[in-house]
């Protein structure tokens, strides 16, 4: 399970986390400019966007998890188990894998609302990477600093929606999501006051009484409105530090620890890390489940122009630094 989220002061954040019970060997890759993607269906494209984001690397083929363009557009993949419903070749419609969503658009698209263009004739295709990796049933948040939509591949076709919260997670599908919100609508930043009855003296004997009965649960509906909540009350400085002390801080909130989702085999589902993207300055930061120092890597370092891929392996242990 997943969440996905963006933040703006005065540049905008885009990241999430990624919830499963064990990695793949996830690298922060950029792609350069002029490394070639090979659709199975689309043909070769030989120049692009330059993009970074968190992939699995295979066949010297990046599977991007969640990725931001050098012009400033975020896309992310989150689970969708039993709801997400891929189709076999349509004349007449781009011809893309599942798997090639998130490259197909970043490399192309500078906004939301170019992608959704790209969105509207779109086929994606029940195609496995290979044997060895499923087709992965997901929906995605695409968003820019002015807007989020929410992409969703099921049976009655390809669903767009307006995500004005700029949050998503797993199941239900979005407009369920976004109608259960209405649920909470008394919840609030502000201490609470006594509507209950005139005439009982109730006083709040806490701080933070406004928010009773946002759900704590781990579960992807209520990690959407605990996340909502979270990013719509958020207040920080406009500075990089605060920015992204403060995007962190609201996926934090919806952190998994290791014993409390337990799963049929035996294993644990844990937050094997958070991202959060400058989307202005081309930086990707990020956590791991054991190592809680953020780490930067920032795509304008690197040569955009290249034609190899560029991938780091994350810091995965935990830095502590010593005061005396």
């Amino acid at each position: 399970m997943c969440t996905a989220a963006t933040y703006k002061t005065k540049d905008f954040y885009f990241g999430r986390t990624l919830d499963y019970e064990f990695p793949y060997g996830d690298e922060v890759t950029i792609t350069p400019r002029n490394f070639p993607f090979h659709f199975r269906e689309q043909g070769k494209l030989n120049t692009h966007y330059a993009i970074i984001g968190m992939a699995h690397v295979i066949d010297n083929c990046p599977l991007y998890y969640d990725a931001i363009n050098e012009k400033g557009l975020g896309m992310a993949g989150l689970n969708f188990v039993g709801n997400a419903f891929y189709r076999e070749q349509e004349e007449g419609k781009d011809n893309v894998a599942q798997f090639e969503f998130i490259p197909w658009i970043l490399s192309q698209c500078t906004t939301v609302k170019e992608a959704r263009k790209f969105v509207e004739k779109i086929n994606l295709l029940n195609t496995s990477f290979n044997e060895q990796l499923p087709v992965a049933q997901l929906h995605w948040i695409i968003s820019d600093s002015e807007e989020s939509i929410t992409v969703e591949a099921v049976k009655e076709g390809i669903k767009i929606y307006e995500n004005p919260v700029g949050v998503l997670t797993n199941n239900p599908p979005f407009d369920k999501q976004m109608f259960n919100l209405n649920n909470y609508m008394h919840l609030s930043a502000k201490s609470p006051e006594n509507n209950f009855s005139k005439d009982l003296n109730l006083e709040t004997y806490s701080r933070g009484m406004g928010a009773i009965g946002l759900p704590g649960d781990l579960s992807s509906q209520s990690r959407f409105v605990r996340v909502a909540f979270t990013k719509m009350n958020s207040i920080s400085g406009d500075g990089e530090m605060e920015s992204v002390s403060q995007f962190f801080h609201i996926l934090n909130s919806v952190d998994q620890q290791r014993g409390c989702c337990e799963l049929d085999n035996g294993k644990y589902e844990i937050t094997l890390y958070t991202s959060c993207c400058n989307t202005n300055k081309g930086i990707y930061y990020y956590t791991t489940y054991n190592n809680h120092q953020i780490t930067a890597v920032h795509m304008h370092k690197e040569n955009l122009e290249g034609n190899e891929l560029v991938h780091y392996p994350l810091i995965t242990e935990e830095q502590i630094k010593m005061q005396n």
